[in-house]
């Protein structure tokens, strides 16, 4: 598909066009035409962020924006991304109205962030493998998929860095990588918001070669910069003036004429030095060629086929990642030897029972899935945030991603679930049971860590940092300790007390553990003094039906994770608006 467009001319009114304009290469062009029409975006006070912008950029352009800090600059390029939205005027993409364009034709465009929004406890390999498998287009065979990530790694010059984890990266290298994560999609245009930012001269200048060649490819790359030595290699720029209004839209050498500078760097200081003037401009408006026709965009990704891949790459980000794979296993190791070393023996004995220590084994063994499920899910969506943003751009849907965590987890939860029952029957801390009790209570424990799991990502998707999920962990642990019924029988809670136990899932696992370990008949027996004085006290505990608690848990689940759902789309949506006027 080819766009033909006429070259814009920009020019002072009532003044002529001004020399160096960069003549119009003659290439067939891939990339996209992206318009800005009086548009006007306003901060959530009504503050103009934005005010009348007005500009072409042509595919196969390399065009810089640049202005002093605070003026605009990121929110024009998120405009022009499509996360901004227009108080007026508008932006348009291959003609079209940026907001009314499909989600295929919006997969065309690809953003890179700021920072370095990538995953650094895999190699860059299988990083890029992995985004090509969640973005290319349905049909693609797992050939297309390793040629996308060769070409994304080739294009920005890593190929010999493909097997090195992506946190031994040097710096320059980490900021092309994230450029090759667009890259494996061959987008139309590429967006990037300072992109050589704390880069060292020689990284910067390598950088801005990669979208020299990305341009010179026929792609439309458009990017925020700090640095004057960026400007050399780019065929316009975007200056905009504080108070979010065009400066100047042109060639460099324009720019220099403009403002009477002879380089680069005097120009720079002129354009960022907060001083700079909003300048009027007519400009002859390129249009598509008759009969041109905007790209439809790519069939969209199989949903299943995301789905399998993120689940895939949660697993192996937890095995590549020493400590969190060290805390994952060694918590519930600790966990189950205390039990062994704090239980006695013989408890449950029928001749000689503990009805007390029976109690708290019980309890404590439903705890220890609660809390297998909780601290495994509290650090899991955190951390990943700014990737989820970035990756929802391309087509990946914040519920997919919390599916993976679930699919990923579960399995281990249970085979973590299964080993502590086993360590501790044969330590004699439970009872001998048949098959199918066993059955039902490690179903009982599976369910539990499953339902705390989903609690654990609702935390993690509702605070900002691992430290602050680190503080969530005894916010949540506390109430289904206090409230399970275990410390404090049910029928002795107050009203309130008895309340809150209801919307523990800890409480119901118990109450499920507890019928299954036999606690009311080993309490009926009469073996022991306390048991008839504890059974009138716990009144009607462990009789509730266990397929009545594998429906309640199985409903906690559910509602945590709709709950976690809500507040991952919106915490997506907001990151991806550029709140900052800069």
């Amino acid at each position: 598909m080819s766009i033909e467009t006429v070259a814009p001319q920009w020019w002072p009114r009532g003044g002529e066009p001004l020399a160096g304009a960069r003549p119009d290469a003659g290439r067939a062009s891939v990339g996209v035409h992206l318009s800005c029409r009086d548009l006007v975006v306003r901060a959530s006070d009504g503050t103009a962020l934005l005010d009348e912008i007005t500009f072409d950029i042509r595919p196969g352009e390399l065009v810089a924006i640049v202005g002093a800090s605070g003026a605009g600059k990121s929110t024009l390029l998120g405009a022009l991304a499509g996360s901004r939205a227009a108080a007026a005027g508008e932006v348009l993409i291959d003609g079209d109205a940026a907001h009314a364009i499909s989600a295929a034709r919006r997969r065309e465009i690809g953003f890179v962030p700021q920072d370095d929004v990538i995953h650094r406890d895999l190699p860059l390999g299988r990083v890029l493998t992995y985004a090509a498998r969640l973005r290319l287009p349905a049909g693609s065979t797992r050939a297309d998929v390793r040629a996308a990530a060769a070409r994304a790694l080739a294009a920005v010059d890593l190929d010999d860095r493909a097997d090195v984890r992506v946190s031994e990266l040097s710096g320059g290298q980490r900021r092309r990588a994230s450029i090759a994560l667009e890259l494996v999609t061959s987008p139309r245009a590429c967006l990037l918001d300072e992109p050589t930012s704390g880069l060292d001269p020689v990284a910067a200048a390598g950088v801005v070669d990669e979208l020299r060649r990305l341009a010179d490819g026929g792609a439309t790359v458009v990017f925020v910069t700090h640095a004057a030595a960026d400007l050399a290699r780019c065929d316009r720029i975007v200056a905009v003036a504080p108070g979010g209004r065009l400066a100047f839209f042109g060639t460099p050498v324009e720019a220099m004429e403009a403002w009477g500078v002879r380089d680069l760097e005097a120009l720079h200081r002129r354009l960022t030095d907060g001083s700079v003037a909003p300048m009027t401009f007519a400009p002859r408006r390129p249009a598509l060629a008759a009969g041109a026709t905007p790209g439809a965009g790519a069939r969209a990704p199989r949903r299943f086929v995301q789905w399998a891949a993120l689940t895939a790459r949660t697993l192996e980000t937890v095995a590549r990642n020493r400590l969190t794979l060290a805390i994952m296993v060694g918590s519930p190791a600790m966990v189950v030897a205390m039990f062994a070393v704090l239980f006695r023996p013989g408890a449950f004995d029928p001749a000689d029972p503990s009805p007390t220590s029976a109690i708290m084994i019980g309890f404590w063994v439903a705890f220890g899935g609660f809390f297998f499920g909780l601290t495994y899910g509290l650090l899991q969506i955190c951390p990943e945030v700014a990737m989820m943003r970035r990756e929802r751009r391309g087509g990946v849907s914040p519920g997919l991603q919390l599916l993976a965590k679930l699919a990923a987890l579960t399995p281990v939860l249970i085979a973590i679930d299964v080993a502590m029952l086993a360590v501790l029957r044969w330590f004699d801390r439970l009872p001998a049971l048949d098959g199918a009790t066993t059955g039902r209570l490690a179903i009982t424990l599976a369910l539990d860590a499953v339902a705390a799991l989903a609690l654990g990502l609702l935390a993690s998707a509702a605070v900002s940092t691992p430290a602050q999920a680190s503080l969530a962990l005894p916010m949540l642990c506390f109430p289904a300790v206090l409230f399970s019924g275990a410390v404090l029988p049910v029928p002795v809670m107050a009203g309130a007390g008895r309340a809150i136990s209801a919307a523990m899932s800890d409480r119901w696992a118990f109450e499920a553990v507890g019928r299954d370990l036999g606690l009311r008949e080993l309490f009926a027996s009469g073996s022991s003094p306390l048991g008839p004085a504890l059974l009138d006290e716990y009144g009607s505990t462990w009789t509730v039906g266990i397929g009545t608690v594998w429906v309640v848990l199985v409903g906690f689940t559910a509602l945590f994770s709709a709950a976690a759902w809500l507040v991952l789309v919106s915490r997506c949506r907001t990151g991806g608006s550029h709140t900052s006027a800069s």
